[in-house]
C-alpha cells in the first residue's frame, strides 16, 4: 500500500515536472521557428534523435514481458501515428502559425477529448468531483483566452488554432490507447516501439525542410533551444508521460494539461513582458482548483 501511495507521488511529479517543460517549451520553439528551421524539419530533429536515445536506454525488468505480443504490434504502431507523428507535426505546424500562449490554452481540450475517449474505450466513470474539476479548468482557460484574444488572435492564426486542436485531438487518442500497454510491459519498452514507428511515419514529410536547414546562421543560444527542445521538452515528457501512465489514469495524466497555459504565461512574462492581469491570475487559480478536484479530490479512482 505505501509502496502504491509511492509510486502515484512519483507520477504526480512526473506529470508536474513534464507540463512545465511542455510550458516552457512553447515559447522556445518560436525563438527559432521558423526563422532557422521550419515546423516539418524541427521534427524530425526531435523523432530522429529521441528515436535513438530510447533505444540506447535498454532497460528490461524481470517482472515485466520483453517480448511483445502479436495482438499489440498494432496498439504500438497507432501510438507512433496519434502520439509522435500526427502529434508532433500537427503541434509544430500549429504553433508556427498562432502565439505560444493561445496554442498552450487551446490545449486545454485535451483533458475533456481524453475523458470523452475513455469513457467508450476505457469505460471510465465520471465521477461529480472530476465533471465539477474538468469544468473549472476548462472555465479559467476560456477566461484566459479571452483576457488574452488582444495578443493571441490574429487573422491569420484560424489555421494554425485548427493545428492545435487537432494535436490535441491526436494526443488524447494516444493516450488512452497505450495505457492498457502499460501493464503488460515496461515503459522504455513501449515508448521505444512507439517512438520507432512515429519515426517512420514522419520521416517521409519532414526529411526536406531538415536538409534545407542552414546551420552556419546558428549562434549559442539557438543550439542550446534546440537541445532544450529534444532532450526536455521531448525525451523527457514522453519517458515521464509514459511512466505516469502505469500509475494513473489516461484522464488524470491528461488533466496536468491544465498546467501548462500557467506555466507557458509565466515564461511569456518574463521572455516577452507580457502583463499579468487580475483577470489572468483568476483563470490560473480556475485552472488549479480544476487540477486539484480531478487528480486529488476523489478517492477510488486515480
Amino acid at each position: 500500500m505505501i509502496k502504491a501511495g509511492s509510486d502515484r507521488l512519483k507520477a504526480h511529479l512526473a506529470l508536474f515536472g513534464a507540463n512545465l517543460f511542455y510550458g516552457a517549451g512553447f515559447t522556445v520553439a518560436k525563438q527559432i521557428m521558423p526563422r532557422l528551421i521550419q515546423p516539418l524539419g524541427f521534427i524530425f530533429i526531435r523523432v530522429s534523435i529521441v528515436t535513438v536515445l530510447f533505444w540506447l536506454s535498454i532497460v528490461a525488468g524481470r517482472k515485466y514481458k520483453t517480448k511483445i505480443q502479436k495482438k499489440d504490434w498494432p496498439v504500438l504502431v497507432l501510438g507512433g501515428l496519434f502520439g509522435v507523428a500526427l502529434n508532433q507535426m500537427l503541434f509544430f505546424m500549429g504553433l508556427n502559425l498562432t502565439f505560444p500562449i493561445h496554442a498552450a490554452l487551446i490545449m486545454m481540450s485535451t483533458p475533456l477529448l481524453i475523458t470523452i475517449i475513455a469513457t467508450f474505450v476505457l469505460k471510465e466513470r465520471i465521477g461529480l468531483n472530476k465533471s465539477i474539476g474538468l469544468l473549472l479548468g476548462i472555465s479559467g482557460a476560456i477566461l484566459l483566452m479571452s483576457a488574452g484574444k488582444e495578443i493571441t488572435m490574429t487573422g491569420n492564426s484560424a489555421l494554425g488554432d485548427l493545428f492545435i486542436f487537432l494535436n490535441a485531438t491526436s494526443y488524447a487518442i494516444y493516450l488512452v490507447i497505450i495505457k492498457p500497454l502499460m501493464q503488460r510491459y515496461r515503459p522504455i519498452i513501449v515508448i521505444r516501439w512507439v517512438f520507432f514507428f512515429g519515426f517512420l511515419f514522419v520521416l517521409p514529410f519532414s526529411y526536406r525542410q531538415f536538409a534545407a536547414i542552414q546551420w552556419e546562421q546558428f549562434q549559442t543560444a539557438d543550439y542550446v533551444s534546440v537541445a532544450f527542445i529534444v532532450i526536455c521538452v521531448t525525451f523527457f515528457t514522453y519517458l515521464w508521460n509514459i511512466y505516469a501512465l502505469r500509475h494513473l489514469s489516461p484522464s488524470t495524466a491528461g488533466a496536468y494539461i491544465y498546467l501548462q497555459p500557467i506555466f507557458a504565461a509565466i515564461i511569456s512574462v518574463l521572455v516577452t513582458g507580457e502583463e499579468l492581469t487580475p483577470v489572468k491570475l483568476l483563470a490560473t487559480a480556475l485552472i488549479f482548483t480544476g487540477v486539484y478536484m480531478v487528480n486529488f479530490l476523489k478517492k477510488k479512482q486515480v
